[in-house]
């Protein structure tokens, strides 16, 4: 409340604040202790022979609770913010709360911070404090989708954990996922193909994992090498997984893999640029790629 855009919004406020509490102060006094209050046989109507409207006032804890009211709401707007610019006799506000805060983070953690900016990734996996921290933080954010173990789940998260990565697992390709996120689109090919050359793609690309050489058909050539390659080593700029690794990031059966040529797949990563900072970003990092991946 002290930082108005301008006095007179600020004096109004505090015009508004004031009336009210007098207005209510009043309007107590008037029931408790005015004289029309203290008739008990007023000219209001009679109902039922003997009820007679006003003639029994508010029950008198009533009053003690109002006034009590009234005494904290006054004490605190001496104190705090709440009265137009008027910033208390505290002098509290959540802005300064908030720098108080990040001033006593960095006090307590910015050595630390420091030291994860400026080492390897290698000095961080062997930091057993630093990566029990990075798992903190991937069980809050990643592990919803990844599973707390890392290994994927539900035939739509990828393992994180193996040494196949769809948008590539270098270091920086791993940290471009993390901060931007990624969207891999694999569109469905049943009307060009038709249902028996999707069967003859599916046959393909299973064989393919167990015989990487196997010659392509024409029609992989001609819709299916653009992105995967020709040899089905994949693509990861483009976010095309390899067809020769024998992963299947939605189910190695032949009716997933028919499901995924036919009618095509669509997954999404949401960026975390905005909800990790660079430190907690550099260690999960750290954590995703100590399989080998580097």
């Amino acid at each position: 409340m002290a930082d108005m855009p301008t006095d007179f919004w600020a004096g109004w406020i505090a015009v508004i604040t004031v009336v009210s509490l007098a207005g209510l102060g009043w309007l107590i006094f008037s029931i408790y202790f005015s004289a029309e209050s203290a008739d008990e046989h007023g000219d209001g109507p009679v109902w039922d022979e003997t009820l007679r409207e006003g003639s029994n006032p508010a029950p008198l804890w009533w009053f003690w609770m109002i006034l009590a009211l009234l005494v904290i709401s006054v004490v605190y707007l001496m104190l705090y913010p709440g009265l137009g610019s008027y910033s208390g006799a505290l002098r509290w506000s959540q802005g300064g709360r908030f720098d108080a805060n990040v001033a006593a983070y960095e006090t307590e953690f910015g050595g630390i911070r420091e030291l994860v900016a400026g080492a390897q990734l290698e000095t961080l996996r062997g930091n057993p404090a630093l990566m029990k921290s990075a798992q903190s933080i991937f069980a809050r954010q990643c592990a919803v989708c990844h599973g707390y173990e890392a290994e994927g789940q539900a035939n739509l998260f990828p393992n994180l954990m193996d040494a196949h990565w769809q948008w590539g697992g270098e270091p920086g390709q791993v940290e471009q996922s993390i901060r931007a996120g990624r969207t891999g689109i694999m569109v469905g090919w049943s009307a060009v193909l038709g249902d028996a050359g999707v069967e003859q793609m599916t046959q393909y690309v299973k064989t393919l994992a167990a015989q990487p050489d196997t010659a392509p058909p024409l029609q992989y050539t001609q819709f299916c090498s653009a992105c995967h390659g020709p040899d089905g080593a994949g693509n990861p700029v483009l976010g095309a997984p390899s067809l020769v690794s024998g992963v299947y990031l939605y189910g190695g059966s032949d009716a997933a893999i028919k499901h995924t040529i036919a009618l095509g797949r669509t997954g999404e990563m949401p960026g975390f640029e905005n909800r990790l900072d660079d430190t907690q970003i550099k260690l999960l990092v750290a954590l995703l790629t100590g399989n080998g991946t580097e």
